[in-house]
C-alpha cells in the first residue's frame, strides 16, 4: 500500500497563555474531527484530550503551544496532537500519570487522562527545561497497521506571515519510503507555492530515486522562485538511505552516532549545476532529520537524554522549540525507520 503525508494538510498551532485560549484549541479539535469524520465518541475524546493539555500547560508551565492536525501517518485517518512549553518540567513522571496524583492542588487526573484517552501517546520531559507531549487518535479502533517509518514534522510561517514557505511529503511504501524537505525562496505566498510545487513532483514521481526526485522537482519548479531542497529514499531491503540535497537543507542520519547529510549549492529550479546522492546505512531504529535554515545548526540530540528514542513527533517538537530562529519559515521533518523497540 502506498501512501503519501505532507504539509500540504493543514496544522494549526495555538498560543496557550490563558484560559480561553483553552477553547479555542477545543474547537479547532472539534472542526477537524468534523471534518474528518469522526463519530460523536470519538470527537468527545478528542476534546477531552485536548482540554487537558492545554490545561496542564496552563497550570504548570503558565504558557506554551498546542499543534493540532491530521494524523502524520500513511496508515489511517486520525489527530495528532502536541503540546510543548518551556516550564519547570516533571521531576517524577511516571507519578504524575497515575490518576489522581497531582503538584498543582488539583484533581490530578489531567497528565492520566491524556495517556488513557490516547491510542498513541508519547512524552519528553526534563526537570527546567520544559515538556512536550504528543497524543494521537484515530478515527477508529483498532488502529491501523502502521507504514515502515514513523514521521514527525513541524513547520511554522515567520512572524507576520500566513502561509510557510516551507514544506515537506513522506511517501510510503512496502519497499521503503521516499522523503522530501523543501524551502521556497524568501517567504511568503511565493515561497509556499514553490514548496507545494516540489511535494507535487514527489506525488508525481512514483519509485524514484532521490536524484531523479531532484531532476524531477527541478522541472516542476522552474515557474516558482525555486528552492533549497533535500530528497531521500530509505531502501528497507538494502538497509540503507540515499540523500541528494541543493541548497541550505540541513540533515543528518542518526544511529549510534551522527552522520551528516551533505548538500550542494544551488536553487532547485532555477541553478543546479549537480545532483549527487549519497548513501548511509539505515538500519530498524535509525533516525532521519531534515531541517530549512529557519532552524539552527547547532542542536545536538546527546543534550536531551532520551529524546532519540521518543516519538519524532517529540523530536521535531524539542528542536522547533529550542532552534527556532523566528526571523525566518522554518520547519523540521523526522523519520524513524520501524522494526526496533524504543
Amino acid at each position: 500500500m502506498e501512501a503519501l503525508i505532507s504539509s500540504l494538510n493543514a496544522q494549526q498551532v495555538f498560543a496557550v497563555t490563558h484560559a480561553s485560549d483553552v477553547a479555542a484549541v477545543r474547537r479547532a479539535g472539534q472542526r477537524l474531527a468534523d471534518t474528518l469524520g469522526f463519530n460523536e465518541t470519538r470527537a468527545g475524546q478528542l476534546a477531552l484530550i485536548i482540554t487537558e493539555a492545554a490545561t496542564n500547560i496552563l497550570k504548570h508551565a503558565g504558557e506554551g503551544e498546542i499543534h493540532v492536525g491530521p494524523a502524520q501517518s500513511g496508515a489511517g485517518v486520525g489527530v495528532d496532537v502536541l503540546a510543548v512549553d518551556k516550564g519547570p518540567g516533571i521531576a517524577d513522571l511516571a507519578s504524575c500519570l497515575v490518576d489522581g496524583v497531582s503538584t498543582a492542588g488539583t484533581a490530578g487526573t489531567g497528565l492520566g487522562a491524556l495517556r488513557r484517552l490516547a491510542d498513541e501517546f508519547d512524552v519528553h520531559t526534563e526537570p527546567g527545561k520544559g515538556t512536550a507531549f504528543f497524543m494521537r487518535l484515530w478515527r477508529a479502533l483498532p488502529p491501523p497497521e502502521p507504514c515502515g517509518v514513523e514521521v514527525g514534522a513541524l513547520w511554522m510561517p515567520m512572524a507576520g506571515e500566513e502561509e510557510c514557505g516551507d514544506g515537506w511529503a513522506v511517501r510510503c511504501d512496502s519497499r521503503g519510503a521516499t522523503l522530501l524537505a523543501a524551502d521556497g525562496l524568501g517567504h511568503g505566498p511565493e515561497a509556499a507555492r514553490a514548496a507545494a510545487a516540489a511535494v507535487h513532483a514527489l506525488a508525481a514521481s512514483k519509485d524514484a530515486g532521490a536524484g531523479a526526485l531532484m531532476h524531477a522537482a527541478h522541472d516542476a519548479l522552474r515557474p516558482t522562485r525555486g528552492a533549497a531542497l533535500g530528497t531521500a529514499r530509505i531502501d528497507y531491503e538494502a538497509g540503507e538511505l540515499r540523500f541528494a540535497g541543493v541548497g541550505n537543507i540541513g540533515g543528518c542520519v542518526i544511529d549510534g552516532g551522527r552522520r551528516a547529510l551533505v548538500s550542494h549549492n544551488g536553487i532547485v529550479g532555477h541553478n543546479v549545476r549537480k545532483v549527487q546522492e549519497f548513501a548511509l546505512p539505515f538500519a530498524p531504529g535509525a533516525l532521519c532529520i531534515m531541517h530549512s535554515d529557519g532552524i539552527q545548526t547547532q542542536w545536538d540530540l546527546d543534550r536531551y537524554p532520551g529524546l532519540a528514542g521518543r516519538s519524532p513527533m517529540l523530536v521535531a517538537a524539542i528542536l522547533m522549540r529550542d532552534f527556532i530562529r523566528r526571523r525566518d519559515d522554518a520547519m523540521v521533518l523526522v523519520v524513524r525507520r520501524h522494526g526496533c523497540p524504543r
